[in-house]
């Protein structure tokens, strides 16, 4: 009798870590959105040989600018909908000594890992 009943707990338990990665996708997460969001309407507006401040009324302010100096302006969104990985989209504006835009880095980076 004492076999079945840990033969019965040895399968629930089982059953129970195995439905795990199912039961997960039951449960509600929201979605996390963190940063600058910027709609692509508004990035193609961007072109070489704006100023600063025609870039920050069409973007709005940057999320960082560079540690280093004030020429280099990063608009980072990271979003993590509630069951897939993380995306990533950065926006890297350098401007010259006289505050004109002077190179575009638009890249989107998809990461492998939830952190």
């Amino acid at each position: 009798m004492r076999c079945k009943t840990l033969t019965a707990v040895a399968g629930a338990l089982l059953m129970l870590t195995a439905g795990c990665s199912t039961l997960e996708k039951v449960v509600y997460r929201p979605d996390i959105n963190q940063g600058n969001y910027l709609a692509p309407a508004d990035v193609q507006k961007i072109h070489t040989g704006m100023t600063k401040q025609q870039v920050a009324y069409i973007l709005g302010t940057p999320m960082m600018d560079d540690p280093f100096g004030n020429n280099t302006w990063f608009y980072v969104f990271r979003q993590w909908p509630s069951h897939e990985d993380v995306q990533q989209q950065t926006l890297t504006l350098t401007f010259n000594e006289s505050d004109v835009l002077t190179n575009i880095n638009n890249k989107p980076k998809l990461d492998d890992q939830k952190s």
